[in-house]
């Protein structure tokens, strides 16, 4: 089928992942997006025009991340991926644990499944599946995909996930500094085994925040308590873990947003968010800025604009 002509957006939900001690597994979208624009045109090949974050820094041809994982869905669903022009509005910052990778493959995946609306049916499986197949884990791209607070495994046949409704209390603060991390220097920080006790304490902290973040958000402080990951990658963002630290012993649940080095600080009201927000406006050696966000309960959305 000759899909010149067709023409999508695309909109993906920045997301923060881990929340303490859902280590790989669990993820949340948050209310700060990345728009698409992508048309099919007839010559072969990809014009990428980036505004805002990323702009005169990120590939602009067949390379980009979006293309490339455009390509890969249309590859993997029998397709022949045709020419396209995408125009990419970006405002999640790069390299800060806000998911920034995760939304773009999630944004490429998207805009296929879009352009190939009536001739190939992609089910929410497949998205996951391809998602993760290029992020290599899930649990950045499951939020991104469906939206809400997400658990996300792995399983012999693929990945999968759950959503869940997040309490309509919780009140989400991401502090963003100006420094990056890279996502692969924080993985290798991880230690390849950990005490058993350290791993016990991490699944009732897991089990805990899930009923914090639905049901009981007075328990966000305890429930985001780690050892699995957050100590071990400490020394290489210090900024960011003496401030969780001061968060923390002010009774603020700030924790590592993603890999880092962005910290998520999840308030159990509104007005406790603002207090949080107020404490780090006193910091002066390292600005912060801060994203007061809702949690996105809708995900990824494509439209068809031809």
């Amino acid at each position: 089928m000759n899909l010149a002509g067709r023409r999508v957006s695309v909109r993906v939900p920045a997301t923060t992942a881990n929340l303490g001690p859902g280590f790989d597994t669990l993820g949340l979208a948050l209310g700060f997006y990345d728009e698409l624009e992508v048309s099919v045109r007839e010559k072969p090949g990809a014009t990428v025009r980036v505004i805002g974050v990323g702009q005169g820094t990120v590939p602009t041809d067949e390379t980009n991340l979006i293309v490339t994982s455009m390509a890969f869905a249309f590859d993997k669903l029998g397709q022949k991926m045709p020419g396209v022009d995408l125009v990419a509005h970006n405002n999640i910052p790069h390299g800060r644990g806000m998911g920034s990778s995760g939304a773009a493959i999630v944004g490429g995946i998207m805009a296929a499944k879009g352009l190939l609306a009536g001739v190939v049916d992609v089910t929410p499986e497949q998205l996951l599946e391809f998602a993760s197949e290029l992020e290599g884990h899930p649990d950045n791209v499951a939020p991104a995909l469906f939206g809400g607070l997400t658990i996300a495994w792995t399983t012999p046949t693929g990945p999968r996930s759950k959503k869940l409704m997040v309490h309509r209390g919780v009140s989400p603060l991401v502090l963003v500094p100006e420094f990056t991390m890279s996502t692969e220097l924080a993985r290798s920080l991880q230690p390849a085994s950990v005490p058993h006790e350290d791993a016990i304490f991490n699944v009732s902290r897991s089990a805990l925040l899930i009923a914090a973040l639905t049901q009981s958000p007075e328990l966000l402080l305890e429930a985001t308590e780690d050892k699995l990951h957050q100590n071990y990658r400490a020394e290489a963002m210090p900024e960011t873990s003496m401030l969780i630290r001061e968060l923390r012993a002010a009774g603020f649940a700030a924790v590592v947003s993603g890999a880092g080095p962005s910290i998520l600080v999840l308030c159990s009201d509104p007005s406790a968010r603002l207090r949080a927000a107020e404490l780090v406006a006193k910091k002066q050696e390292t600005p912060w800025h801060p994203h007061l966000l809702a949690v996105d309960f809708r995900g990824a959305t494509v439209t068809d604009i031809s």
